[in-house]
């Protein structure tokens, strides 16, 4: 099985500049040795169950409670059954595709 989780994580409390915050977050999924790519406008994260993204998100949340009174999040999910690697295939065909 295959788990994308797209998803953005940040205080609003913070000012223009957020990047620090969201820098924590980026080093706490780093550690946690899942495939992920990071956006201009928020990461996406690749795990073999629901449950390790959901784990994820919430340890987000928990990175930056301590530095924040509220915080903004947007999630989205493509969960598929029979697939492994679907960051790197849904980029791969997009690619052929295209030339």
């Amino acid at each position: 099985m295959s788990v994308l989780m797209e998803f953005a994580i940040f205080p609003t409390d913070k000012g223009e500049s957020v990047s620090k915050y969201v820098a924590k977050i980026i080093k706490m999924i780093d550690k946690s040795r899942v495939k992920y790519r990071l956006t201009p406008m928020g990461t996406v994260v690749e795990t073999k169950k629901l449950k390790k993204a959901l784990k994820i998100l919430d340890k987000s949340y928990k990175i930056l409670k301590p530095y924040s009174n509220r915080v903004y999040a947007t999630v989205k999910f493509d969960i598929r059954k029979n697939r492994k690697n679907a960051i790197h295939f849904k980029i791969k065909s997009i690619k052929e595709k295209i030339k």
